[in-house]
């Protein structure tokens, strides 16, 4: 059996693979990029677990559909599914490229949803298997300059807790992972490098982010924020109104050479 890991080369997924290789599962990554899936593949199977790679670009619509195509053709069987690949866009929505911001909603919802739907049909016939959905703690709050972003991630949240509760007594668990700001590439490809909460805030390790998510899903938990900053986060957006909230989630985004 293996776990099935998109965006497992880099940041936060490339760390879930990590940890899932040095816990004895087998891998497979699905990636854009041939070169860093190489240089995956070479790191994981080092580890002494077999690896399988698939390059698809999951801006596309027909390529969850594809991966799970293949998986099937070749016979293998996804006992974890984590649907890791994310990306945003920074600046005003009013400004943003709308035709970018439709492949982000693309990359973080749909492709989510297929591979979600098609791999718990199998794993409901076997009455068993997890799958790990990386939420965030945007999902929790409006998020001006990223509202795409956070709006994907509000529904990943929602719908992970929704068919989890669809699929409980049957063998088969969802949990979200809800990491903060972390030390990745998602900040150069969202082109938000003058945010305040890129140059001035503390980025969260990616290694301690895949720690508590390996050890949520193993315990079947629905959902884990990572760190305690970011739990304090979440509880006081829990608390205060959405659009005081908003104000405070724009001010830390704001670019650090203008005022908002």
């Amino acid at each position: 059996m293996y776990t099935l890991i998109t965006g497992g080369t880099s940041g936060i997924g490339f760390e879930l693979a990590k940890v899932f290789a040095y816990n004895g599962y087998n891998l497979i990554i699905v990636a854009r990029n041939e070169n860093e899936l190489q240089r995956a593949y070479q790191e994981f199977t080092l580890i002494g677990v077999d690896v399988i790679t698939i390059a698809k670009d999951l801006f596309r619509k027909e390529s969850p559909f594809e991966i799970y195509n293949e998986v099937k053709e070749r016979g293998l069987t996804v006992e974890i599914l984590v649907n890791d690949a994310g990306q945003g866009k920074y600046g005003n929505f009013a400004d943003t490229d709308i035709y970018r911001e439709l492949d982000i909603i693309q990359l973080n919802i749909c492709s989510l949803v297929v591979l979600t739907k098609l791999f718990l049909r199998d794993m409901l016939q076997r009455g068993q298997g997890k799958i790990l959905n990386l939420s965030s703690i945007a999902s929790k709050q409006p998020g001006p300059l990223q509202s795409v972003y956070h709006g994907t991630k509000a529904f990943v949240q929602s719908f992970t807790e929704a068919v989890r509760n669809e699929v409980k007594h049957t063998g088969v668990t969802l949990t979200a992972l809800l990491p903060g700001p972390t030390d990745t590439d998602f900040f150069n490809k969202a082109d938000m490098q003058e945010s305040k909460i890129v140059a001035e805030g503390e980025l969260d390790d990616p290694v301690k982010v895949a720690k508590d998510g390996y050890e949520a899903l193993m315990r079947g938990d629905d959902m884990v924020v990572s760190g305690f900053r970011n739990k304090m986060n979440v509880a006081m957006s829990n608390m205060l109104p959405d659009d005081v909230v908003a104000e405070n989630t724009h001010k830390k985004q704001a670019p650090v050479n203008k005022k908002k």
